[in-house]
C-alpha cells in the first residue's frame, strides 16, 4: 500500500517534542535572544483606551536581559497574565462535565445523528467543519470554546477520533475568526487605524474564508475516510475518549423532558452571553461567569445534590487542568519577550527588511513578518496597534493599497493562529478535545501550508487588481 504526501508529512512532524518540553525551548530561546539583540522600543499613545505605537519612533533603550532566575520568575508572571484564559477553560470544563453527567449531550448527539442517518455521516464532517466556521466568523474565538466538546461528542459519534473533533470544531473557528471579513479586533481596527471605511471589501474577504474553510473541510473528509477504512489511521489511539464517547447504540437515544430543559437551560445561558458580547460588550471574565451559572442551574434541573456537583466539577477540572498549564506557560514567552525588550527590535527590523524587496515580494514578506509577530504578540487587536501604523504607512511606500496591508496583516495573524504555541486560545480548545499540542502538529501543520498558499494567492491579486476600499 502506498502512502500519500500528505501522510508522509505527518511521519516527518512524528519527531516534534512534548508539548511542555516544545514550549520550555522556546522559552529559552526567547530569553537567549535578549542577550543577542539590542533591545529597543516604539512609543505609544493612548486611543480609545488602547495603548497604539508612533510610527518612525523606534529607538533603542537599555538593555534588560534576562537572567536564569529571571526566566523562572517569568513563568508564574505568564500565569498571572494569563488568569482570565486559564479560568474559562476551567470552567467551560466544569460546565461541560455537569452536562454530560446529566445525561443531555449524550442523548442529544445521539439522536440527532441518528436522525441524520449513517449515510450522511461524510456530510456531518463537512457540514459540521462549516458550523463553526461560521461561528469563528460571527462570534469569535474564545467565545466559542464551550462548544468545542460538543463536536467531540458528535465525532466520535460518527466514527471518528479527537483529532477529528479537534479539527472540525477548532480549525474551524480558527480559520474562520482568523480570516473573517468581519473580525473586529484585526480587520475592524485595521480599517480604524488605515481610516478606510469599516469591514470594506469584506467580499473579497468572505471568498478567501470560505476557500480556507473548504480546504480544511477537504482534509477532515479524507482523514475521516481514512478512520473509516481502518483505525489505525489515527493520530490519537491512546488518548481517552472517557465521558465523550456514547455509551449506546445510536437507535437507543431519545431526548426526556429533563433534558429538554437541562437543553434550554444552556441555550438561555449561551444566548445571553451573545446578547452580553455584542451588546455589552463582555469578555472572558463574564463568559467564565456565564459558564459556572449554566453549570450550577444545569446540575440542579439534573436532580445532582451538592455533593455530585462538587465531585463532577472537580473531576472536570482534572480532565482540563493540563491545557490551563499549558496556557499559562504559552503565555510566559510573551512575558519574556517583553521584559527582555526585544518584541518592538523584532518587528522594526522585520518591517526595515520589507523596503527593499519587490512589490509582490514586499506584500507576500509583509504577510511573513507578521506571522513572525504573531508568535510574539498573539492578540490580534494588539498586532494591529503595535505592527500595522508602522505597516500602513510602509505599504504607502512601497506602492500598496492600504487594503493590501491589512489582508497582509490578517492573513499573517490568523492562519498562524492553528499552530502558534503562545495562543492560550488554541492550547485551552485543544485541551477540551483532549489533543496533545504535538499531535496537533502532525495533523495541522500541513493543511496550513495549503490554506497560507491559497491566501497568499489573493493577496498577490489583490497587489495585481490595486484593491482599493469597495
Amino acid at each position: 500500500m502506498t502512502t500519500s504526501p500528505l501522510n508522509k508529512l505527518r511521519k516527518r512532524l512524528a519527531t516534534v517534542p512534548h508539548p511542555v518540553v516544545l514550549l520550555f525551548i522556546i522559552i529559552i530561546i526567547a530569553t537567549l535572544l535578549g542577550h543577542f539583540l539590542p533591545a529597543g522600543s516604539f512609543d505609544r499613545v493612548e486611543v480609545d483606551g488602547r495603548q497604539r505605537v508612533v510610527p518612525g519612533s523606534y529607538h533603542q533603550v537599555e538593555p534588560t536581559p534576562l537572567g536564569l532566575l529571571d526566566m523562572f520568575t517569568a513563568i508564574p508572571k505568564g500565569f498571572d497574565s494569563a488568569i482570565s484564559i486559564i479560568f474559562i477553560v476551567l470552567s467551560s470544563g466544569i460546565m461541560f462535565g455537569i452536562l454530560e453527567k446529566s445525561g443531555m449531550i449524550e442523548n442529544a448527539v445521539g439522536t440527532s445523528v441518528h436522525k441524520l442517518g449513517e449515510e450522511r455521516r461524510s456530510f456531518i464532517v463537512i457540514m459540521l467543519t462549516f458550523i463553526y466556521g461560521l461561528l469563528g466568523v460571527m462570534i469569535g474565538y474564545e467565545n466559542n470554546i464551550a462548544l468545542v466538546p460538543i463536536a467531540a461528542v458528535a465525532v466520535l459519534a460518527i466514527g471518528g477520533d479527537v483529532m477529528l473533533a479537534a479539527a472540525i470544531a477548532v480549525g474551524g473557528v480558527t480559520v474562520g475568526f482568523g480570516l473573517s471579513p468581519v473580525n473586529p479586533y484585526t480587520v475592524g481596527t485595521g480599517h480604524k487605524l488605515a481610516e478606510m471605511p469599516l469591514f470594506s471589501g469584506a467580499v473579497f474577504r468572505s471568498i478567501l474564508c470560505f476557500g480556507g474553510l473548504s480546504l480544511l473541510a477537504f482534509f477532515n473528509l479524507r482523514y475521516y475516510q481514512q478512520l473509516v477504512k481502518d483505525k489505525t489511521h489515527s493520530l490519537v489511539k491512546d488518548v481517552s475518549t472517557d465521558g465523550l464517547a456514547l455509551n449506546h447504540p445510536l437507535s437507543h437515544y431519545r431526548m426526556t423532558g429533563n433534558n429538554w430543559i437541562i437543553l434550554g437551560i444552556f441555550l438561555i445561558g449561551i444566548t445571553i452571553m451573545l446578547i452580553g458580547l455584542f451588546r455589552y460588550h463582555w469578555y472572558i471574565d463574564e463568559i467564565s461567569a456565564i459558564f459556572i451559572m449554566i453549570a450550577i442551574s444545569a446540575g440542579l434541573a439534573a436532580g445532582m445534590s451538592g455533593t455530585t456537583i462538587s465531585d463532577t466539577a472537580l473531576r472536570s477540572v482534572s480532565v482540563v487542568a493540563p491545557g490551563a498549564f499549558m496556557v499559562g506557560l504559552a503565555t510566559t514567552i510573551k512575558v519574556i519577550l517583553e521584559q527582555g525588550g526585544i518584541s518592538d527590535t523584532i518587528a522594526f527590523h522585520l518591517s526595515e527588511m520589507l523596503k527593499g524587496l519587490p512589490l509582490y515580494a514586499s506584500a507576500v514578506g509583509m504577510s511573513a513578518a507578521q506571522c513572525v509577530i504573531n508568535f510574539m504578540i498573539p492578540s490580534g487587536s494588539g498586532q494591529a496597534l503595535a505592527t500595522l501604523p508602522i505597516m500602513i504607512p510602509l505599504g504607502d511606500v512601497i506602492g500598496l493599497t492600504r487594503q493590501t496591508t491589512i489582508l497582509a496583516f490578517q492573513i499573517g495573524d490568523g492562519v498562524t493562529n492553528l499552530f502558534n504555541p503562545t495562543l492560550g486560545g488554541l492550547i485551552a480548545m485543544l485541551s477540551l478535545c483532549r489533543v496533545p499540542f504535538d499531535r496537533w502538529l502532525r495533523y495541522i501543520m500541513p493543511i496550513v501550508g495549503m490554506i497560507i498558499i491559497l491566501a497568499w494567492l489573493f493577496l498577490l491579486w489583490a497587489v495585481f487588481i490595486e484593491w482599493g476600499p469597495v
